[in-house]
């Protein structure tokens, strides 16, 4: 292995080993291993920048411009409460097999068309809110339509970001770049078995977490926020027993922390013995509607109080937001992060999935999939419902009225940019482009919401990726990696062994890194064996393509993932319970077909 293959690999293990840890943000990792490279002088300037200079992240900017106005004009909002009522929901509050058959074949024929991020934070909200008033759990849904929209997205090129880093690096090999439809009949298939498996056999595996429980450890949906003990209030000097605070529905005293010398504070523990002090900061779990109900509590000052004053009011709503992985606020506490100026709103109570959070609220390091509520006024919606910090932003008490007169125009726009680039007219950057500005000039979304709605952290992503497998292909440690699938392939296991070794392999790393970057790791490598092998490296970018797409087993490998996670209350092996049969039935298709097709 030469000297510069041997420092690509290094770096790689670094940049693997910092995303597994997941303390910064996925694209700055991808571009401190971009930087090492061409500082080590393994790869040269040009290499580095090459991802900007790709049409492909500008392609993705364009499409969510798209997808922005989809949601602005709430064109397809509608019909995520049109399917569910197809099935209903049982007695018990369990979702009926028909409305996740609906309800996934919708998501999945959507998502082959635009990109499925939006998609999903678009119909997350409708579905959970139809929970809602239906006495039915949104984890029997949710999940499924994460799992919609992934399977959806490689029915097409442009159904998600990761299948446009494929194909331009394939390009840049020298090969044609794929057609818009050229996936589909590997895509297809896989899109239709993938959501007949969850609609059957994976509908059984669904699991239930969002029942109420008066068990703190069963909850599914618990909030925190935090309120201070008012020095000339009824509860000052109280015992905990004496003070109600045990015995409020649907919430648990979880901790105080008590003021001490020099700035600092103690934990006291919350028994029915505990005698309350003024200042006491009083933390609370609960579910939603009750943790705001806190506000008004006599003799509890909200620590967010004096931030929030002057935004209640007529005007004033509680938004449910998600931070998003790729958000400014990770890492960031609300005190950091100067919230209430910065986004115009107080956070008043945070929820993390299978995690418990402790301590004063304004002092949590928020995490990708952290589910806040803030109360802002109006126009919070409209500010922060497209933007890259929040994979989605909806009211709880009250719906934000969209311009349904302009969802015809995102209709055809849609349907023109697949039409101008599957029959060549316009390229599919073109087409894209003229989609944005046509929904745009036609009123559906301004400038600054088409700006906002652009997802920039995944517009870098994909372009550093690109960068990224240029450089895996230029410090040769594609050609050494490609030396030991070739050993394989001499075991006599054909072309289906050697597109299951590459789907195999890119689906493990996507699991543990991200898509984009498993995609740009990947392709080198397998253009690379393709040469060796003598084979139609088509074959090999499709395998790479449907590896990377297709994340199932956890909610860490793709964005719809961890955006479902922290709102169905969800744990880890719920991933991997679910998505199992999914993985297995996508190999095997793909294993099956893709040399079959491409061959």
């Amino acid at each position: 292995m030469a000297a510069d293959a041997m420092i690509a690999l290094a770096v790689l293990v670094v940049t693997a080993g910092v995303l597994v840890l997941d303390r910064f943000q996925p694209v700055l990792v991808l571009a401190g291993a971009v930087g090492a490279l061409m500082f080590t002088r393994v790869i040269e300037a040009d290499t580095a920048l090459s991802g900007l200079s790709s049409p492909a992240p500008a392609t993705i900017a364009a499409l969510y411009v798209v997808a922005g106005a989809a949601t602005a004009t709430g064109t397809f909002a509608g019909l995520v409460d049109r399917l569910l009522e197809r099935g209903g929901a049982g007695s018990d509050g369990v979702g009926r097999k028909g409305s996740v058959v609906a309800l996934a074949t919708a998501t999945a024929g959507l998502s082959a068309m635009m990109p499925n991020t939006p998609l999903v934070a678009m119909f997350a909200p409708r579905v959970v809110r139809w929970s809602q008033r239906h006495g039915a759990n949104a984890s029997r849904y949710l999940l499924p339509l994460s799992f919609a929209s992934i399977l959806g997205g490689v029915v097409t090129l442009i159904g998600t970001s990761t299948n446009l880093v494929v194909s331009d690096l394939l390009e840049r090999s020298g090969e044609p770049a794929l057609g818009v439809l050229e996936v589909s009949v590997v895509g297809l298939p896989v899109a239709i078995v993938g959501v007949v498996v969850l609609s059957t056999f994976g509908v059984k595996l669904l699991p239930d977490r969002t029942a109420v429980s008066s068990d703190l450890d069963q909850r599914a949906r618990e909030f925190q926020m935090a309120a201070r003990v008012d020095p000339d209030g009824p509860l000052a000097g109280t015992i905990i027993a004496e003070s109600g605070l045990r015995s409020l529905d649907g919430v648990f005293l979880a901790m105080i922390e008590r003021p001490a010398a020099a700035g600092r504070s103690l934990t006291v523990p919350a028994s029915p013995e505990t005698v309350l002090e003024a200042n006491d900061v009083c933390c609370f779990v609960g579910d939603a509607s009750e943790v705001i109900d806190l506000h008004d509590l006599n003799g509890l000052i909200s620590m967010e109080r004096a931030h929030v004053l002057d935004t209640e009011g007529p005007g004033t709503l509680v938004y449910e937001a998600v931070v998003a992985p790729g958000s400014r606020l990770i890492g960031q506490s609300l005190r950091s992060a100067d919230f209430r100026s910065r986004y115009g709103g107080a956070v008043i109570a945070i929820h993390r999935s299978d995690a418990a959070l402790d301590g004063q609220l304004g002092r949590i390091p928020f995490r990708g999939g952290d589910v806040i509520l803030v109360l802002a006024d109006q126009a919070f919606g409209h500010r922060w419902r497209s933007d890259a910090d929040f994979s989605f932003v909806a009211a709880l008490d009250g719906p934000t009225i969209p311009r349904r007169r302009q969802s015809w125009l995102v209709v055809a726009a849609f349907v023109g940019l697949v039409a101008l680039a599957v029959t060549g007219v316009l390229s599919l950057f073109e087409s894209a482009v003229a989609a944005g500005l046509v929904v745009i000039a036609g009123g559906a979304l301004t400038v600054r919401e088409a700006w906002r709605a652009i997802n920039l952290d995944v517009v870098m992503t994909t372009a550093i990726a690109i960068s990224l497998g240029g450089a895996v292909a230029e410090s040769g440690l594609a050609a050494d990696i490609a030396s030991l699938v070739d050993r394989v392939a001499d075991s006599g296991v054909g072309d289906w062994g050697v597109v299951l070794a590459v789907m195999f392999v890119t689906l493990v790393l996507t699991e543990l890194l991200t898509n984009a970057a498993a995609a740009a790791l990947m392709m080198p490598v397998a253009l690379s064996v393709a040469a060796d092998l003598a084979i139609e490296p088509r074959m090999l970018a499709i395998a790479v393509l449907i590896g990377a797409s297709c994340s199932f087993l956890s909610p860490i490998g793709y964005q719809t993932n961890l955006m479902v996670f922290g709102l169905g209350g969800y744990r880890f092996s719920d991933f991997a319970r679910v998505g199992a049969p999914i993985t297995v039935t996508t190999l095997a298709i793909g294993a099956a077909l893709i040399p079959a097709a491409f061959g």
